[in-house]
């Protein structure tokens, strides 16, 4: 079957999409503490209901949602399960700039595009199988995971740009209507085009008959009884946990190295990093046909990252150098983490053949957002006094999953397609 040209359409309004709702959640991640300004008297940043909540929530809400998620696109297709995802896109991006000086209005609608993620990044897989030859899953699952990073690059290092977020100036705290109704505008036309124009699958295709893929229920029964996905689930566990820890916490983290500015760059240039890989690695692993070297690679490079975040202090050699040690760890981490998704996704798919592609998929995220979630709880509470012990213990969790990597088998479908060519 010759692939759809129509392939390319599909995958950039994903791509359109999944920036946006990256955008939606780490909207205030990176001004945390300009944010308590604005919102002074309708937030206690002690308690569980603080700033970080609004991006505490998206992993909190997508435990509940992953796997109905996942069901929805598996069972009634890709294209009821966007054209859901995108319609809550649509209206909570439009209700969060309407309500943004009500705190209590801003955490309703982060809820509801919360509960549109999973819509968006469950589908993934599911879109790759459906569109895209076997020799470029691998790149579209890249290009889609790379527009996620997007999405969180934009909303650590533009969203102070917009806001006031240097503290010796007189606009401090301000700006953040302006910038929900640019992330609103653009999150509504994203998702309006996605409605409008996705397919779900090219005119002439139809699964062969030895990949038509499992019912739901039996296929996550199948996946959790996987040897290669429980590895799979002990790396995102660790990997996408402390991903999703680092980008929630990043302005916390710029304050404990003594950053006075909520400038976001730590994330941004872990989002720098993880664009660069993302954009190198998954095509690597597609050329080559090898998907477990290639996360032995992520995983041996995400060591040094996560060592140097966590352990800045003790490294300067004078403490004018913390803050470039914890650019330089966080541009590492970025680059073989992040990189780490897309390959790990299209493995997970493989492995579990033929269990439904976005129920492995819905359960590696949700395994990630848990962890992420329990993460960040941790580190925030309490007036964040935890947050150096969870960084140090970040470091011995990253040891872990390299040791863990190893154990992986090579996807079978890999050991496939390398036979031809040594005939």
């Amino acid at each position: 079957m010759k692939p759809s040209p129509y392939r390319w359409i599909i995958l950039t309004l994903l791509m359109l999409v999944t920036f946006v709702v990256s955008i939606q959640w780490l909207t205030h991640a990176a001004v945390v503490r300009p944010a308590e300004v604005f919102y002074k008297g309708q937030v206690d940043p002690a308690s569980f209901l603080n700033i970080d909540f609004l991006a505490l929530s998206y992993m909190l809400i997508f435990l509940a949602m992953s796997l109905p998620a996942s069901y929805i696109i598996d069972t009634y297709g890709i294209k009821t399960g966007l054209t859901i995802g995108s319609l809550m896109v649509a209206v909570f991006s439009i209700t969060k700039a309407l309500f943004a000086t009500s705190f209590n209005g801003v955490v309703i609608s982060q809820i509801g595009l919360a509960i549109a993620q999973p819509f968006i990044l469950n589908a993934v897989t599911a879109v790759t199988v459906r569109w895209f030859p076997f020799s470029e899953r691998g790149l579209a699952a890249g290009m889609a995971v790379l527009a996620q990073y997007l999405g969180i690059i934009v909303a650590m290092l533009v969203t102070p740009l917009i806001v006031g977020s240097h503290p010796e100036l007189e606009n401090y705290g301000t700006g953040f209507e302006k910038m929900l109704w640019i992330y609103g505008i653009l999150s509504l036309v994203s998702s309006l085009a996605l409605i409008l124009l996705i397919k779900e699958h090219p005119e002439d295709f139809e699964f062969p008959i030895q990949d038509v893929p499992q019912g739901f229920g039996k296929g996550v029964l199948d996946i959790l009884y996987n040897r290669d996905m429980q590895i799979t689930m002990i790396l995102f566990f660790v990997g996408l946990g402390i991903f999703n820890a680092v980008s929630s916490m990043t302005d916390r983290i710029s304050e404990m190295a003594g950053v006075k500015d909520s400038d976001g760059l730590i994330g941004g240039i872990m989002l720098i990093g993880g664009i660069i890989g993302a954009l190198i690695l998954p095509i690597l692993s597609d050329k080559f046909r090898k998907r477990k070297l290639f996360l032995v690679i992520c995983l041996i490079g995400m060591v040094p990252g996560v060592f140097g975040l966590s352990f800045a202090g003790d490294l300067r050699l004078n403490p004018e150098n913390t803050y470039s040690i914890l650019l330089v760890s966080s541009f590492v981490l970025g680059f073989f983490v992040m990189s780490a998704g897309p390959i790990a996704f299209q493995y997970a798919a493989e492995v579990s053949h033929p269990a439904p592609e976005a129920a492995s998929q819905g359960i590696l995220l949700w395994i990630g957002q848990l962890s992420g979630m329990l993460f960040v709880a941790g580190m925030s509470i309490d007036n964040n006094a935890h947050l150096v012990s969870f960084m140090s213990a970040f470091a011995i969790l990253s040891v872990f999953a390299l040791v863990s990597v190893f154990f992986l088998r090579e996807s079978p479908m890999m050991i496939a397609e390398t036979i031809p060519l040594s005939k």
